[in-house]
């Protein structure tokens, strides 16, 4: 005996499934696989890994009161997205006081790099990969500016940001200031990763 719908009735009246509903259980299938795939990509989302919770006196600034050694700390990241042509990598304070402060810019770093080291950020170091150009700091000095938050104030957050760029080389000038600079990362910008370290004193 047949329902309307096509399902075979057994003896007690209810509806038997038909071989048609082997389509449904294909349909799970393959929504299973997609959501796996799904969670494989998500799995190797691009990442930044560098220095931990707190910043040490190595990346704290050397002077406005402050008394670091003003090196800038080793970054490292993976799972850069295809097509990626170079990177750039910033560290902000979005808890100074006004419009936050910009630390470091960097652009231009090769698509090649997987990662900036320890120190890169001093002028003159001659440690960032072959290309790379560093931008002013809100300090008003070309390379990394350590941390130096008000003495007292809440711990403030060191936001450090890498970025996969579409193109090869942004036309900036080094003085060109962080804001603007900035905004011109973020329109070649493919992906990003960032962490947060903190900081008081």
């Amino acid at each position: 005996m047949r329902s309307k719908s096509g399902g075979r009735l057994g003896q007690d009246g209810m509806r038997r499934g038909s071989r048609r509903d082997g389509g449904g259980l294909r349909a799970v299938w393959v929504l299973g696989l997609a959501w796996l795939l799904l969670m494989t990509g998500l799995a190797q989302a691009f990442t930044l890994r560098g220095p931990g919770d707190q910043l040490s006196l190595d990346q704290v600034y050397s002077g406005f009161g402050c008394s670091g050694r003003n090196i800038s700390p080793e970054l490292d990241w993976s799972q850069a997205p295809t097509g990626a042509k170079s990177f750039a990598v910033t560290g902000y304070d979005p808890d100074a006081p006004g419009q936050g402060w910009w630390h470091w810019l960097v652009w231009n770093i090769p698509a090649s790099a997987s990662g900036l080291k320890t120190g890169a950020g001093g002028q003159g170091a001659n440690l960032l990969p072959p290309g790379s150009v560093q931008g002013r700091n809100d300090f008003g000095d070309m390379g990394y500016g350590g941390a130096c938050p008000p003495l007292g104030d809440k711990p403030h957050r060191y936001v450090f940001t890498v970025y996969a760029l579409d193109r090869e080389r942004l036309d900036l000038d080094p003085k060109t200031t962080p804001t603007l600079a900035e905004a011109a990362i973020k329109s070649h910008a493919l992906a990003w990763a960032s962490l947060v370290s903190r900081y008081q004193r």
